[in-house]
């Protein structure tokens, strides 16, 4: 356990994301004042806010002097500046402790993006970002390059959407074929719930109907059908909902419909053909992995030949738009593995490809009952994820989006490549938050962006009894949101 101790409470939960960093397995507290420690602890850091400056050192357990000491000068009261000031601090103390750096340096964040997009907007030039992510945040090269790539491409992509009078429906269908070992989103075992996947749908229905008629007049940019596993549902009943959504929206500035087919285990042919004849045209079809044993491990069902399978069976139907996932930091996985799935994956030539860093949530299975899996290994480098970057680039794609999640493997991040013009668009438009999107279904949630750029939203029930019983509510929250 790393214990750390403040005079007062202020930027806890920046110094908290920072030290977990930088020490992922660990255990880490942060408390004020002087509290004795309940635990063993591998060192101790402590904060001292003074009336000019701050102090920061790390010691030892066992230790009378420290090891590292800083001493900062600030003014509190830009508390931006003190911010950065502070998480540099961390930064060089955790870095001379541990002997390693982060490739995203103090950024803890989950969009990265944001801080290049923002400079370029405002008209400031490449080499006065590049030396701002270093100076202020340590940011390695590699990270610099890639996040400016990423904004120029969002820019470019979003100055072709109605932003202020625009956007974006999200439908989550929550059911899957199986529990993924590291998944943390609200899904429920098709098993357990097919008898009441109709009952599910006729809410959903009247949510999809409320939404259609309170945005009627304005522009629907994209949809996006996710979930869980969206194509548990049958061929009729996917049918049926995407024919709901092209009867009721006016669909004339719809510029993407995806739906997340992603478990190939899940995929029929009765049922990418109801997507097609609908109007579909985008579609995920999601490996995670190309190599078996893993599947296994981490609850999927399918094997790498069904992948492969699936894939093909899409383009002879005519999906010319087909996005694959994958996860580097797997379970037992290599450097070898992640290029052989990588080398597989460049033979099938998907439109485009998003290449997750494994994040464990504190839902997931794989955190809840640690003590099964504690024989597992995990492995993610930064020339794992160099290997991701070079098959995307020889398949032709180019990054457009990036994120970050807590707890990733190796302090990454998740990255969305593409082959020009066949990028995401909701992806980039859910990431920047530029757009409304009214969000049905059991565990979405819809986000109103104001013309200022403030954002308030509103969640639906996870529970799927919950929301079918309690559906005019769920409605009544949207009137709400959007009424206002």
């Amino acid at each position: 356990m790393i214990a750390v101790k403040l005079n007062r409470a202020d930027f806890e939960y920046d110094i908290y994301s920072l030290v977990k960093a930088f020490f992922p397995a660990e255990e880490v507290t942060v408390s004020v004042g002087e509290k004795a420690d309940k635990e063993a602890i591998s060192f101790r850091i402590v904060t001292n806010y003074l009336q000019d400056r701050f102090e920061v050192w790390l010691k030892e357990p066992q230790e009378d002097t420290p090891k590292h000491k800083l001493s900062v000068e600030t003014d509190f009261s830009d508390r931006k500046e003190t911010k950065n000031r502070l998480k540099r601090a961390y930064y060089e103390i955790l870095s001379n402790y541990s002997k390693k750096t982060l490739p995203w340096g103090t950024l803890t964040g989950i969009r990265p993006v944001k801080i290049p997009m923002g400079f370029l907007k405002e008209g400031k030039d490449e080499a006065q970002i590049r030396r701002y992510m270093k100076e202020t945040h340590f940011v390695s090269d590699e990270k610099i390059k890639l996040s400016m790539d990423v904004a120029k491409r969002e820019l470019a992509l979003l100055s072709r959407l109605d932003c202020e009078t625009g956007y974006s429906l999200y439908i989550g269908i929550p059911f899957c074929p199986s529990a993924c070992l590291y998944c943390s989103f609200t899904s429920y075992p098709l098993s357990a719930w097919e008898s009441r996947i109709d009952e599910y749908l006729e809410a959903l229905s009247r949510e999809i109907l409320f939404a259609a008629g309170y945005f009627k007049g304005k522009h629907l940019n994209a949809v996006y059908i996710g979930g869980g596993t969206p194509t548990t549902l049958g061929a009729a009943q996917l049918k049926r909902l995407v024919s709901m959504v092209f009867e009721h929206f006016d669909m004339s500035h719809c510029l993407e419909f995806t739906v997340e087919a992603g478990r190939p285990d899940s995929i029929t042919r009765e049922k990418l053909l109801a997507l097609k004849e609908e109007g579909v045209t985008r579609i995920s079809i999601n490996p995670q992995t190309m190599k078996d044993d893993t599947l296994k491990i981490i609850g999927r069902r399918h094997t790498a030949k069904q992948t492969e399978e699936q894939f093909y069976l899409a383009r002879s139907l005519g999906f010319d738009n087909i996005n694959m996932d994958l996860i580097a930091g797997l379970p037992n996985e290599t450097l070898f593995d992640v290029t052989h799935t990588m080398q597989k994956i460049a033979a099938l030539h998907p439109d485009n490809l998003t290449v997750h860093s494994l994040a464990l949530k504190r839902a997931a299975k794989l955190s809840m009952f640690r003590e099964e899996y504690q024989d597992l290994t995990f492995e993610n480098t930064q020339e794992t994820i160099a290997v991701t970057a070079d098959y995307a680039k020889q398949m032709g794609m180019e990054p457009y989006y990036l994120y970050r999640q807590k707890n990733m493997a190796g302090n990454f991040e998740n990255v969305g490549y593409a082959t020009e013009g066949k990028e995401g668009i909701y992806n980039v438009l859910a990431m920047e938050e530029k757009q409304t999107v009214i969000a049905c279904g059991a565990g979405s949630i819809s986000k109103r962006v104001y013309p200022d750029g403030s954002v308030k939203r509103c969640e639906n029930v996870k529970d799927v009894t919950q929301y079918i019983g309690r559906i005019d509510e769920m409605i009544e929250r949207k009137r709400q949101l959007f009424g206002g």
